[in-house]
């Protein structure tokens, strides 16, 4: 299997780059910490340039590609720190209407499993600490829940909301949500580019159907993306860092222990870039899970080596390492937390069954 990307994806990508250097550079990535509400105009933008309707056919008015280049295109959006429901906006792009052109925000969470709490005037409560969080709650025109299972696993239902669109689940069946629901309570979020809600109860009521296993699975390899494009830039801003400051009249770069740092860093992302790639390529969800495990790892550890480089500085705001490690502290539970990955996996490794 080859790994690289084709000339076409390198041009792809190198103008997904291009793009957010221009619209969403480190200025704007400062103000957007100070006022994190989401850049309309911005996500328009991504819109118009195809960002979520990469998958969707021309037919449809899409680009008609795959999920190879959308993981290179959110590996640079990973990159940039740029905020919002992406992975919701790329994959519910042909089922919510105006998300493919930027025109409408969707938001997608999990809300934990059945039998956590009594249905009530048709409405379900989630229970205390069980809902589901929901990024951008103040921004999203839709919002759509997934309830119930695991990742991969049966027994998963989806659920349509915020102005009353239905959505539906793996085994056929659907839900509607009435305007205004669901019912929410703010989350003090870590990263201050991504304002958080928990949701508490919401309605069930009927038509369509999506694929929900499938939902979960694309979920988190874009979220693993995301990972790698941070875990990325990273290593260039260690790098970067390490070759201008200097130390005993030395670039701190020429330490043997600085060096070996910032090696270990690359090292992290060359892996965690195989798998996630290799995930984009076959149609497997021990594979999605392994690729979101080492994106995971290689996001965090990353971050912190980078902060270490820094020194002094890297533990204060003048610096943009704490905006990556937040993100990735965030990241990493969504949609596979880590305990989650490494049973399942260890589970495969028991029975043999790895080829799934």
């Amino acid at each position: 299997m080859d790994l690289r990307p084709t000339a076409d994806q390198r041009a792809l990508q190198s103008g997904t780059r291009e793009l957010l250097a221009r619209r969403f550079g480190r200025d704007r990535l400062r103000a957007a910490v100070e006022h994190p509400a989401l850049d309309r105009a911005l996500w328009r933008e991504l819109g118009a340039a195809g960002f979520f309707a990469l998958r969707l056919p021309e037919a449809d008015g899409g680009v008609g590609l795959g999920l190879p280049e959308a993981v290179l295109v959110f590996e640079e959006a990973g990159r940039a720190l740029l905020p919002g429901p992406l992975v919701a906006g790329q994959l519910l792009a042909g089922v919510v209407p105006g998300v493919a052109e930027g025109e409408r925000v969707v938001g997608l969470c999990e809300v934990g499993s059945y039998g956590m709490g009594p249905y009530e005037m048709g409405a379900y409560e989630v229970g205390a600490g069980g809902g589901g969080l929901w990024e951008h709650p103040g921004d999203c025109d839709e919002l759509i829940l997934i309830e119930g299972g695991v990742a991969g696993g049966p027994g998963a239902d989806a659920y349509g909301g915020v102005s009353g669109a239905a959505y539906g689940d793996a085994c056929g069946r659907a839900y509607w949500n009435d305007p205004g629901w669901p019912v929410q309570e703010p989350v003090c979020s870590i990263d201050p580019l991504t304002p958080l809600a928990r949701v508490t109860s919401y309605p069930r009521r009927a038509p369509r159907s999506l694929d929900v296993p499938r939902l979960r699975r694309e979920a988190a390899l874009l979220t693993a993306a995301l990972q790698l494009g941070s875990a990325a830039r990273t290593v260039e801003m260690a790098v970067e860092h390490a070759g201008r400051r200097e130390q005993f009249g030395v670039r701190i770069g020429s330490f043997q222990a600085v060096k070996h740092l910032c090696a270990e860093m690359l090292i992290r992302v060359e892996i965690a870039r195989s798998a996630v790639y290799a995930a984009s390529l076959v149609d497997q969800s021990l594979a999605v899970v392994g690729a979101k495990l080492l994106a995971d790892e290689a996001a965090v550890r990353n971050a912190r080596d980078c902060l270490q480089v820094h020194g002094g500085m890297g533990f204060t705001w003048e610096a943009d390492v704490h905006l990556h490690l937040k993100r990735a502290w965030l990241r990493v539970e969504q949609w596979q937390s880590r305990p989650n990955a490494e049973e399942v996996l260890a589970e495969a490794l028991l029975t043999g069954n790895v080829g799934v």
